[in-house]
């Protein structure tokens, strides 16, 4: 079986059948093997007819009681060794399909952390679920053909020779009888593939639009979208339902004739059988013979049409990975040393320079001017970006990404121990007291021990894959511990406190400030209680810096940054400080309803009351924008 742990290797994604096949080559031995046994166990099952036709004409036509006990023996014998064979030959199928499943969820999860960033941008999550969900399981399955596939055609030839000993009529009808079913089958086979390839896009669109509607439920119903996207969505789930029955008739087809064609075929070749008998041109015995082989053929047959049937989906699954396979990263031909200490980062696009050592804040009316700022200084996307003198891109990705962070305030959370999501995996209870400092720093920085003393283990409280049984807020702080965590010579915070209520963000900038003193940092932000701490703030209008300087001076001179500073202050309301996530010590794990209570698990990062940014009213006032 593949080690967890070590090298997949490298898949040849130059097809879906090279992609297969490189699959079978990479565990030879046990492929090997599989072919070795599966021809074994069907050509046990041939030799049992022979044996029985021995008995017969040995033993119960010449009433030779010894022989008919010797030839029973061997019968027996037989048939309990091919048991013994047949749980071998399972057992290393099994072996087979968990290393081509397991190998496959390696070269998936491998291109995807190679891609990075540039995932996002070239492929949906969607297809990304359905590959892991599905894809994965039906390449493994296909590779049944390597067992049972191999030795159904031997066990086919074998049966053919054994009828060609008794008559040539008989093997002449054995022979032909597969290539007439392939003639039949074989068109349902290649329109299986076509209504299967098709059906298996619209399941990666609409898992897409499934992830899309859960994480925007709110700003849809705050724009008043919700019966439109839910119109649209039935619309798509009845679609993908209509192709799903249409596969289902192509597959029942398949699976019919698998079972009816064999039978047919054996009535087909017992019928000339009998006449022969009946002739007296073959013993009792090889007529019995005769139907066993015969009866025996269904199996490989059977085996020949499901193999069919698992080669065509494994097809159009391993097209899907090998078309994930050949996406391309973000180029990274960069060669250049990064600057030997803190360096100047400056975007000529928008005019923003992120200054060492220096708070800088990055504040637009528009989210998406901001984050493509973001993206450039971060070399998360092509551009102009200079760093210490020296473009960012003529720099290796890897020594960029050992000193810039980006942290991103929607950043997957996967599922463990709270230790772990900020301190990473292999993050245990009995790290060194140098380790187990930093990180109980971090959480002091970030304004989360309310949250480690809120959940019933601690530290060691498993979260839900993306903080479900976490509220908002506690999501963004647990974001913001793993980032001050890693302590970046730079760091780029996309919105580290939009889930926060005013009290808490107060906290979260006071501590901001001190655990970054002297190291680089930028913030993405439109809270004036964190503007108000950052040594320079650049106010973006169109993706250009509009302004730039200290918080206070940009409020006495700049309408335009007044204006967006001011809105962001009364979106809340008179009468509430934020309504956003509760104050220290009220934030509760799981909502007011306990841990991972439902009133939590229904609602994203800027819920209202507990979690969110002033409700649905900001996240609609942010789609606007």
């Amino acid at each position: 079986m593949i080690d967890a742990h070590g090298d997949p290797g490298t898949p040849d994604a130059r097809g879906g059948g090279r992609y297969l096949w490189w699959l079978v080559t990479r565990q030879p031995g046990r492929a090997a093997a599989g072919a070795v046994l599966g021809t074994v166990w069907m050509v046990l099952l041939a030799a049992a007819p022979y044996l029985m036709s021995r008995a017969v004409d040995d033993g119960l036509q010449r009433g030779d009681q010894a022989a008919l006990a010797g030839w029973s023996a061997a019968l027996l014998a037989v048939g309990a060794c091919n048991a013994g064979v047949g749980l071998i030959r399972h057992r290393v199928m099994t072996q087979v399909r968990m290393d081509a499943n397991f190998r496959t969820v390696k070269v998936v999860v491998g291109q995807a952390v190679r891609l990075g960033v540039a995932l996002s941008r070239q492929v949906g999550t969607g297809e990304v679920v359905t590959i892991g969900v599905g894809d994965v399981q039906t390449i493994s399955s296909s590779l049944t053909v390597v067992g049972p596939g191999v030795g159904a055609v031997v066990a086919y030839l074998v049966v053919a020779g054994l009828l060609l000993s008794i008559s040539p009529l008989l093997a002449v009808l054995v022979l032909l009888g597969v290539p007439v079913l392939a003639v039949v089958v074989g068109p349902l086979l290649n329109r299986l593939q076509g209504v299967e390839t098709e059906y298996r896009e619209r399941q990666g669109l609409l898992t897409a639009r499934i992830g899309d509607l859960a994480g925007g439920l709110r700003v849809l119903g705050g724009l008043g979208g919700k019966g439109l996207f839910a119109d649209a969505f039935r619309a798509d789930s009845g679609r993908l339902r209509d192709q799903g029955y249409r596969v289902g008739a192509v597959t029942s087809w398949v699976q019919a004739l698998g079972l009816g064609l064999p039978t047919l075929f054996l009535a087909a070749v017992t019928w000339p059988a009998a006449r022969l008998a009946a002739q007296g041109s073959i013993t009792v015995g090889e007529l019995v013979s005769v139907y066993g082989y015969v009866a025996v053929l269904v199996a490989p047959v059977a085996f020949f049409l499901e193999c069919g049937y698992q080669v065509s989906r494994g097809l159009v699954a391993a097209r899907r990975v090998v078309a994930f396979l050949r996406l391309a990263p973000l180029p990274d031909t960069g060669t250049a040393p990064p600057p030997a200490g803190p360096a100047e980062l400056y975007d000529p696009d928008s005019g923003v320079r992120v200054v060492p050592g220096l708070l800088t804040a990055l504040a637009g009316a528009r989210p998406s001017d901001t984050a493509a700022v973001v993206d450039r200084l971060g070399r998360c996307t092509e551009s102009a970006v200079t760093w210490g003198g020296v473009r960012l891109d003529a720099v290796p990705a890897a020594r960029v990404r050992e000193r810039i962070l980006v942290a991103d305030n929607e950043a997957d959370l996967f599922a463990g121990p709270l230790r772990e999501l900020i301190g990473g995996p292999g993050e245990g209870a009995s790290e060194g007291a140098p380790r187990a400092g930093a990180l109980a720093r971090a959480v002091h920085a970030a304004a989360a021990e309310d949250v480690v003393r809120g959940l019933p283990r601690g530290l060691d409280t498993p979260v839900d894959a993306q903080g479900r049984n976490l509220s908002g807020g506690q999501r963004q702080r647990v974001r913001l511990a793993r980032a001050l965590l890693a302590d970046p010579e730079v760091l780029l915070a996309v919105e580290p406190t939009s889930a926060l209520d005013a009290h808490t963000e107060a906290v979260v900038a006071a501590r901001l400030r001190a655990v970054r003193t002297g190291r680089t940092t930028l913030l993405v932000t439109g809270s004036p209680l964190l503007l108000e701490r950052a040594d320079t703030v650049y106010h973006l209008v169109d993706g250009k810096v509009a302004a730039h300087g200290p918080h206070d001076r940009l409020l006495a001179e700049e309408p335009g940054y007044r204006a967006l500073v001011s809105r962001d202050e009364e979106a809340a309301g008179p009468d509430e400080p934020d309504g956003r996530d509760e104050p220290d010590g009220h934030d509760e794990p799981g909502g007011r309803d306990g841990p991972a209570g439902p009133a939590r698990d229904s609602r994203d990062s800027r819920d209202s009351g507990d979690s969110g940014d002033s409700g649905d009213s900001r996240d609609a006032r942010e789609a606007v924008r």
